[in-house]
Order: C-alpha cells, then structure tokens, then sequence
C-alpha cells in the first residue's frame, strides 16, 4: 500500500554533542547528554565554568528546514496543474528531510546504551511517538470522518514516522560505530529495501531503511565537515547546481514518480522493474547529498532572529500537521480554486511559513512540553552511585 508523504523535518531535534561543542535540547536531532570529558579540579577561587551555548548556525539550520517542510507539505493539495510547483515541490523533497536526518545522525556520534541516555530516547522520542501518533489517529477519526480509521502504533501515519525511525536509527547507532566501512553497508541495506516489497508497512521500515544512509553520513561527519560546507567557495559553486536542478526538475516534473522522493515503496510497488531500486537508491543519495550541502552552505553563521525558533522545531514538525491535514478535512483547497493559482500558492506559502513558525515559539514549545520533554523520573530506576 503507497504511503502519503512524509510531513520533517524534527525531526526538531535534541542534539547529543561533544564536550568541544554545545547541547541543543530538541528531539529531531538526538536526544542525550554531552559526553563527559576528564578535567582537572579548579582552584577553589576559580569561578565556575560558563555552560556552553547554543550553536546558531545549527539552530538556524532545523528551523529553516521546517519551514521548507511545512511550505512543501502545503503545496501538496494545490500542486496538481502547474509544473513549475512540482518542481519546486520535488527539489524540497529531495534534500528536506536528508538533511535533518543528516544532522541528527551527527548529533548522534557519542550516543551509547547508557542508562541517562536510554531514559532520554524514551522520554524524547518514544513517548512523543506513542503520543502523537495517537492523536493524528483520533483526529484522522473523527475530524476527518473515517470512522473506521484505527489506532496503531505499528503504521505511522504522516509525519509521526520520522520519530519512529530516528529511534530505530539510534539504538543501532553503536553498530555503524563499529563498522570499518559502515556508509557503504547503509547504502547496500537501502538498494536492499527498495527490491523488497515484503517489507510491508510496519514502523514505515521501508522509510526507515532507505534513509538510513543519510544518518550514517551523520555519524561519520565532523566539526572541521561542517566548516568546509560553510567556505565562500561552495555557497559560489552552489549557485550553478540550483540552477541545474531547477531545470531539470522543471523538464522531468510532468513524468517524475513522487514516491521515489517520498521512500516509502519498493520499485516493483511502483510499478518499475526491480533493478530500477538500486539505480534510483544510489542516484537520489547522491543528489539529495549535494543540494543538502547547497542548504547548509547557505544558512546563516551568526545569531538571526529566528536561531531563538530553533529550539522549537519539535514543536512545529509535530504541531503543523494538524493545520495541513485539517484544511484538507475542511475541504479549503477544493473551496477556494483560487489558491492553485500563482497568487494563490504565494498566499499558501506565506500561511504556511508563519504558521510553522508561530508553532516554534518558547510559549508553544513549554506549552507542549509534557509530550515532546516529559518529566518521567518515576518510570526509571535510580542509577546506582559508583564506588
């Protein structure tokens, strides 16, 4: 059964960072604490270390990922009809989610299955899973008037998947970690997947496994990766591979298949011979690799005013979905004509884009705190202090 798209970028995100770099505390990442490094004591006058703060740039990076999320999410339902929206929508597609999950897998780097860190992924991740998953159901349900829609935690419906596979991606972090060449056995699992209509929907693992590529480029990256992408001389050569893209996607969007962006269907599935799944797996990594480094070479350095917003971004991925999903309940797209035309798809846009980012504010993200930061020290055991 053909899934419907997948609906970002959090993944917000907790990053898990090293002791030379600073903690984010959002989900779409990883969630965990920094790793602990050896260090004489301080004199006793010495003051207090400083807490490490936030890195802009990264906040910058999840937030201008969710708004391209949710303005893509919400060119879904007017697209039909003009090709340059859909070319658009296919190069969003291509690089949106590759890149959280990119950065998450980075942020992921000194992830093992220590007590602290396990009870984070629960708190962080699983709980909002089991969470919002129901609810989407329950909304599916009775705002959407399929009354026969079901509650499970088995297929994840919309953007709920992602949080699926980021725990899936996480407990296996130490098993890439200890691979001499673990890239190349991701992507071999990927063209795998996409020859294997077997797999069924359960946990969205057909999603699961052709991303995981990305997530482990993500562990493999490195401080000084991160500086390269951001030099003058790649945001330059970026400028003639947009243009490239565009241009492409503009000529193949009346004949391009949408699922092979969305990862969730094999190639026979598709309706496309089997050895088609290898060539497009190793084909759209290798696109969506570089117009990532296109994004990321273009996102901001310093402290903007919306790096505040990217602390939040949990709060937006999870949250935008019932205004996407409710609209088309409401039947607005099919109401108003108008909103598939080019002053329309502006209008959607921008709706979209504030939307999203009015979701990401520090109101709305304490507001929700109980689903996506939950305190559940009652659900754990005490470690056992050391001797």
């Amino acid at each position: 059964m053909s899934k419907a798209p997948s609906e970002i970028q959090r993944a917000p995100i907790t990053p898990e960072s090293r002791e030379s770099e600073p903690r984010h505390e959002q989900i779409l990442t990883a969630p965990g604490a920094p790793s602990p490094t050896v260090r004489t004591a301080p004199a006793p006058t010495e003051a207090p270390a400083p807490a490490k703060s936030r890195d802009a740039y990264f906040d910058n990076v999840k937030y201008l990922a969710i708004v391209l999320v949710a303005v893509a999410h919400s060119w879904e339902p007017v697209m039909d009809g003009s090709r340059a929206t859909r070319a658009l929508y296919m190069i969003v597609y291509m690089f949106h989610m590759p890149a959280f999950i990119l950065v998450s897998g980075y942020f992921s780097r000194s992830f093992n299955m220590s007590a602290p860190k396990v009870k984070r992924l629960i708190t962080g991740v699983v709980v909002p899973y089991v969470l919002f998953e129901t609810a989407y159901s329950l909304f599916k349900r009775y705002a959407g008037g399929e009354h026969d829609a079901s509650i499970t935690l088995l297929d994840p419906f919309f953007l709920t998947w992602f949080l699926i596979a980021l725990f899936i991606w996480r407990v296996t972090t130490p098993i890439w970690q200890s691979l001499r060449h673990p890239l190349p056995v991701a992507l071999l699992i990927a063209a795998l997947a996409s020859v294997s209509p077997g797999i069924g929907d359960d946990l969205d693992l057909q999603r699961v496994c052709q991303l995981l590529p990305f997530f482990v480029l993500g562990l493999l990256m490195k401080p000084e990766h991160f500086q390269l992408v951001r030099r003058r001389e790649v945001r330059l050569l970026s400028l003639p591979l947009l243009a490239g893209a565009l241009a492409f996607a503009y000529w193949v969007a009346p004949h391009m298949q949408l699922g092979w962006f969305y990862r969730s269907n094999s190639a026979q599935e598709m309706d496309f011979q089997w050895w088609t799944g290898p060539v497009m797996t190793l084909a759209m990594f290798g696109c969506a690799l570089l117009l990532t480094i296109s994004f990321l070479a273009w996102v901001p350095r310093r402290h903007m005013w919306f790096t505040v917003l990217g602390a939040g971004t949990i709060c937006g991925y999870l949250l935008h979905g019932f205004l996407i999903k409710g609209a088309g309940y409401y039947g607005l797209f099919d109401r108003y004509e108008w909103l598939s035309g080019p002053v329309g798809l502006v209008v959607v846009s921008l709706v979209a884009a504030v939307a999203v980012t009015a979701l990401c504010t520090p109101p709305v993200r304490r507001a929700l705190r109980f689903a996506t930061e939950p305190d559940m020290n009652w659900a754990f055991r005490k470690t056992p202090a050391k001797r």
